[in-house]
């Protein structure tokens, strides 16, 4: 009997990462995502130095709306659809601008049909000499996201372990820098690689800002989590999350936190201003909530 082959790097790639974001882009989640995620850039952009994004797992970059599995979950209906629907008041729609020109550039019509994601939104927003670095390890994706910047000197695509690229891209060459991490969460372990990678960015870019996002079905569940972020005994530290309903049944996306390490001093006045009005465009339900604090763990009403 001859003994198996062993299974190619594609096989196993194929495998591990079942998670396509295309079912859920757009959704509430991301838009607190990108929004912290803009936010950064924008107030990056203020001083003329260049600076680098490093965005570790990236996705495609684009997404289409009215896709087998965008209209299969419908996600985007509730998320950025809703965003979009109503203007907000002057002072909400003047910090949300940045980043709904940035989905609007892909929907040149009144349509929405397409949903950018966190590679493109960072590429919309950099200038002449800032970077973009995207890493990608699902193969249909990354083929996706190497096509969709394929003439871009200013964007650099790799097809990594998002976990690998973290540490073989730090320190930038710029020594400024955005860094989003916000892993598929399809395997066990994935709070605990935050954790390792935040200590690794500490250590090796001390300066940088950098993006932790994680998905919360039972808050209970992050209590780890916390306690090892503040054991970092980091100084600046922003959490936010936002609950779009009270986390009772916990087999639900129930909320979307960020843990932002060095943020820029102006995030935390403009997400205060534009939490409380997305959480209630988002929805109704009266055990929506959201969290606004400089402390791990964060309070929560």
């Amino acid at each position: 009997m001859k003994p198996a082959r062993p299974r190619s790097r594609a096989a196993l790639t194929l495998k591990l990462m079942n998670y396509r974001h295309a079912y859920h882009a757009g959704n509430f989640a991301d838009v607190l995502k990108h929004l912290v995620l803009t936010l950064v850039i924008e107030h990056m952009k203020q001083k003329p130095a260049p600076f680098r994004v490093i965005d570790t797992h990236a996705g495609t970059g684009l997404y289409d709306l009215t896709s087998v599995e965008a209209l299969k979950t419908g996600e985007w209906l509730s998320g950025i659809g809703l965003i979009r629907a109503e203007p907000f008041s002057p002072e909400v729609a003047e910090i949300l601008a940045p980043y709904l020109d940035c989905v609007q550039s892909e929907n040149p019509g009144e349509a929405l049909v397409r949903y950018p994601g966190s590679p493109l939104i960072a590429r919309r927003l950099l200038r002449e000499n800032d970077v973009l670095v995207a890493n990608e390890l699902h193969l249909e994706d990354h083929a996706e996201l190497a096509s969709l910047f394929a003439r871009d000197v200013q964007t650099k695509v790799l097809h990594l372990d998002g976990w690998t690229a973290l540490k073989s891209l730090l320190p930038p060459k710029e020594r400024r820098g955005v860094i989003l991490v916000d892993p598929p969460f399809e395997e066990a372990g994935e709070l605990d690689r935050l954790v390792t990678g935040l200590k690794d960015v500490q250590r090796r870019f001390a300066t940088g800002t950098v993006i932790l996002w994680y998905p919360i079905k039972a808050p209970r569940a992050l209590d780890r989590f916390y306690a090892a972020i503040a054991a970092l005994g980091l100084d600046k530290i922003l959490v936010t999350e936002l609950f779009i309903r009270d986390p009772i049944d916990t087999s639900l996306l129930n909320g979307t936190g960020l843990v932002i390490f060095n943020p820029p001093y102006t995030l935390a006045g403009k997400l205060r201003t534009v939490l409380p009005a997305i959480t209630t465009r988002f929805t109704s339900d009266p055990g929506a909530f959201y969290v606004l604090d400089k402390n791990c763990p964060p309070a929560r009403p």
